[in-house]
């Protein structure tokens, strides 16, 4: 996998802000942990299912009309990258992504700075 185009193609997909060519970078069984979802749902840290991320990430399009990443760098590992970029609210963030055999994200964990 060349990690720099994945990148690349993941940071393009946020900030055209269609939902579903960002979609198309996660498996259906997407698992993703972040405590942005708390900030955009009442609900738990994780959510499963490109279903349950599908309605969590159209909200946060809809409440941050502005969005737009910046990459500062990707790194990877075994079947996994993790990006470091510029995200909302002036956070700096770091995506760490792991990919099932057909190249999609399978689970994801993001940090964020304050």
């Amino acid at each position: 996998m060349d990690i720099k185009n994945f990148a690349n193609l993941w940071i393009n997909s946020w900030n055209s802000h269609n939902l579903e060519d960002i979609l198309s970078h996660y498996a259906d069984d997407i698992e993703i942990t972040t405590p942005m979802i708390k900030t955009f749902t009442s609900g738990e840290d994780t959510l499963k299912g490109k279903e349950a991320v599908r309605e969590y990430w159209g909200r946060a399009l809809e409440k941050v009309p502005d969005l737009h990443f910046e990459l500062y760098d990707v790194t990877y590992g075994i079947n996994s990258v993790a990006l470091y970029y510029q995200s909302i609210m002036n956070k700096k963030a770091i995506e760490v992504m792991f990919f099932n055999d057909e190249g999609k994200v399978k689970r994801m964990h993001a940090f964020y700075t304050d």
